[in-house]
């Protein structure tokens, strides 16, 4: 059935606008300060006081400006604190520009993989065209940033500083995904062709030119650095000659073996394990693997390794419901339904099904205020720089937490031994166009 709006129907639409004198009202207020502020809720700061029963030491921020490296700066962010806290040094920062060069050239390497062993299938398979479109983006998990960890180690920041293309990656992005895209044509048309010998040379080639691009745009990753910082206690300390692995091995008190990744997504089945392997970045790294279960063993694993003094990584949809310059994320900040005279609510599992609902961030959570067993509200350390929010913390309601948090990585001692048993399962692969991408 087809349906023409008439200009009659047209005409009733707005009848029934101007019927009600009290929409002139709210227009003029939308109009002039936009739906957003007409529609923001101030008594959410009274119930969000910023004090929490359990909180951990941390200071200053980091700031990963216009580029799309959340995940990593947050991941980052869980490890500096741990070695802050064994070292005595909370205000340590390392070095993101260090694990963003490899990750650009680990993704590229594993890009032109993927594209050699689907070189018999079409550009128009769905599998492909993904491959395509997702090649050389910001975006990233967990386990993305462990893998990097694992094989490369960490710098501090002064060993490779920032620069204008890690903070603005936009450009550096778009150079990378046009150069690979070509390749990736040629390595269809290689491998199609049965030439293996032409098909690892051009690979290889191809890899040296992405290396090229990175040292160019961030510069060449140190081999190795001296380490020297003063602790909290103003104590003095220099060790020489470390290799990023060395530095990790040595200082970092953060085992990566040690962590799983819990999801809440109940657009899938529950107590199953699922495979991101889409997102997989590196050959023998950590694969992106879930444990999907219910919402109250996300909030239980996070409570506990904060009670353990440790942050908690997680990725979140944080757009919904927040304000960038108080830091107040509450499902009732931004009472549109209300102003708007509309039901706009869906589930959690309806947003993921729809494409609504989308992990589009990650921070981490540094401290959590619980009454009577229930949590009223949790700390966040978010990676937008010390002008937003309350010097780049924000305060999370737990009502925002259980409806816009789909992933927490958490050691495995906080996780009950059944739902670490479902491990042992075989993981459910998940498509490069599922709701979790």
């Amino acid at each position: 059935m087809s349906h023409e709006l008439s200009p009659q129907l047209l005409e009733s639409f707005s009848r029934d606008f101007n019927a009600d004198p009290k929409n002139q009202v709210i227009s003029r207020a939308a109009r002039r300060s936009g739906l957003l502020e007409a529609a923001y809720n101030p008594a959410v700061s009274q119930r969000l006081n910023r004090t929490f029963s359990i909180e951990l030491d941390t200071d200053n921020v980091t700031n990963q400006q216009q580029s799309g490296r959340c995940w990593l700066f947050s991941t980052l962010n869980v490890v500096r604190h741990n070695f802050g806290k064994a070292n005595k040094a909370k205000n340590f920062t390392f070095s993101q520009s260090y694990n963003f060069f490899w990750d650009k050239i680990e993704r590229a390497n594993y890009f032109y993989d993927r594209i050699i062993a689907t070189a018999d299938r079409p550009l128009t398979d769905r599998t492909v065209r993904g491959y395509f479109d997702w090649c050389q983006t910001d975006g990233g998990q967990w386990h993305m940033a462990a893998s990097l960890i694992a094989k490369y180690g960490v710098v501090p920041a002064y060993a490779m500083p920032e620069s204008f293309n890690s903070n603005h990656s936009q450009a550096l992005d778009m150079v990378l995904a046009d150069k690979e895209r070509k390749d990736a044509l040629t390595l269809r048309r290689l491998a199609q062709a049965g030439d293996q010998e032409g098909l690892e040379a051009a690979r290889t080639d191809f890899l040296s030119q992405i290396y090229r691009i990175m040292a160019t745009a961030l510069g060449e990753p140190p081999k190795t650095f001296d380490l020297e910082f003063r602790d909290d206690d103003k104590n003095y300390h220099l060790d020489k000659g470390l290799t990023p692995v060395q530095f990790y091995k040595k200082y970092c008190a953060t085992d990566l073996d040690d962590y799983v990744v819990l999801a809440n997504a109940p657009d899938h089945e529950m107590n199953r394990v699922l495979h991101l392997g889409f997102e997989d970045n590196i050959k023998g790294g950590y694969p992106n693997l879930f444990i999907n279960v219910p919402m109250e063993y996300l909030e239980d694993a996070a409570i506990a390794q904060l009670k353990d003094g440790e942050a908690v990584w997680f990725g979140n949809d944080v757009g919904r419901q927040m304000d960038r310059k108080t830091g107040f994320m509450d499902l009732d900040l931004y009472q549109l339904d209300q102003l708007l005279d509309i039901d706009s609510h869906l589930s959690k599992a309806d947003r993921l099904a729809t494409g609504i609902g989308e992990s589009s961030h990650d921070m981490a959570l540094v401290g959590v205020d619980v009454d009577g067993g229930q949590v009223r509200q949790w700390k966040v350390e978010n990676s937008w720089g010390d002008k937003s929010g309350e010097k780049g913390y924000f305060t999370m309601s737990a009502d925002w937490f259980r409806e816009y948090t789909y992933e927490v990585a958490v050691q495995k001692k906080h996780v009950p031994a059944e739902i670490l048993d479902l491990l042992k399962n075989q993981p459910i692969e998940l498509d490069p166009w599922d709701s979790l991408i």
